[in-house]
């Protein structure tokens, strides 16, 4: 039977998991041994896990784990260079051209090891079957607001920490846009679970929306409209044939446009659909200012769901399990459709 390791996140402030208690007992009831990692910052707490069956490893000792494990992460691993021996899942961002997917496809070349990566865990209509994406969209469009609003009176987006809950976290930036103009928002790719997260955010908070998806983009731009609106919140993933919503002669441009959300934000891979910055947010610096008159706020945060880690991660879990179950036939269904696409990759990776 399977082996699944679940690491220790050792991104500072990375608080999601992405399997609860009862996903281990499920797995556990199967035959799956199941080993998990202590962590200093992991929302869910570690005995409920003891008790659901799994075994405790100390943190960041996955490098050490038998050889048939595999290794079950949610963001980076540390770019140490270090040849990569085991099956990992994970969101590797590796398959855009971004520089440091590359080296890290170059460490799994090097160990042997394989990448099922999240983001490409589909099903046989090509659609993912666990995301992130609606805490992503609410939380993006959250933060997004709160930068319009400091913004609005002649400042900047205050650092951002994870809130208690959803309600907290409307309650705030309700707070935040009292007395002002509620901006238009535009939304790009509303028809989608990101897209679908930032219209229920302003919905909650009474801000207006121009949701657009698919039909409304057809055309391959340039789109005017995403420069007349005060807040464009960007729910499209990068991928080959993706239109340019924000091209870099915009922030020159006549515009009401203020501040970006760049929500699904992949800054540097080679289809970004937003070209006028060129490196992601945090949590301390939420938006980087693209231009100074008029102003420019891009919102480029790339782990906004850890803002929300408990509802996020039950989400993600719950959608995530039935696939876990099935980790005895990794040729097949969902991970073995993960592996050729792997495999395809790496098949014209670099030197």
């Amino acid at each position: 039977m399977a082996h699944l390791w679940i690491r220790a996140e050792p991104r500072p402030q990375e608080e999601r998991v992405g399997i609860t208690p009862d996903g281990v007992a499920a797995l556990c009831a199967k035959g799956v041994r199941v080993t998990i990692e202590d962590s200093p910052q992991r929302a869910l707490p570690l005995e409920p896990f003891l008790r659901a069956g799994a075994q405790a490893a100390e943190y960041a000792t996955w490098p050490d784990a038998p050889g048939d494990a595999i290794i079950f992460g949610l963001k980076e691993l540390p770019d140490d260079g270090t040849p990569l021996h085991h099956a990992h899942i994970m969101f590797g961002h590796a398959y855009k051209g971004q520089p440091a997917g590359q080296r890290l496809l170059r460490r799994f070349r090097a160990g042997g090891g394989v990448l099922y990566d999240l983001e490409y865990l589909t099903d046989e209509q090509g659609r993912r079957v666990a995301a992130f994406g609606y805490w992503a969209g609410f939380a993006g469009a959250a933060v997004s607001l709160l930068a319009f609003a400091a913004q609005a009176r002649g400042g900047v987006c205050a650092p951002v920490a994870r809130f208690a809950d959803k309600t907290t976290m409307v309650d705030a930036v309700a707070r935040a846009l009292s007395g002002l103009e509620l901006p238009r928002v535009l939304v790009i790719g509303a028809l989608g679970r990101v897209g679908r997260g930032a219209c229920d955010l302003c919905a909650a908070v009474g801000a207006p929306v121009t949701a657009w998806d698919k039909a409304e983009t057809a055309t391959g731009g340039p789109f005017p409209e995403v420069l007349a609106h005060d807040v464009f919140l960007n729910c499209i993933l990068a991928m080959p044939g993706t239109p340019v919503f924000v091209p870099q002669s915009a922030v020159d441009a006549p515009r009401a446009l203020r501040v970006i959300g760049d929500i699904a934000c992949d800054p540097t891979s080679d289809f970004s659909p937003v070209k006028v910055y060129d490196r992601a947010t945090d949590w301390a610096r939420p938006v980087l200012r693209a231009h100074g008159a008029p102003v420019l706020d891009v919102m480029a945060i790339d782990n906004l769901p850890s803002l929300l880690p408990v509802e996020a991660s039950e989400d993600f879990a719950a959608q995530l399990l039935p696939h876990l179950l099935a980790l005895d036939s990794t040729e097949t269904g969902v991970w073995g459709r993960a592996r050729a696409e792997f495999d395809r990759h790496m098949a014209t990776l670099g030197a």
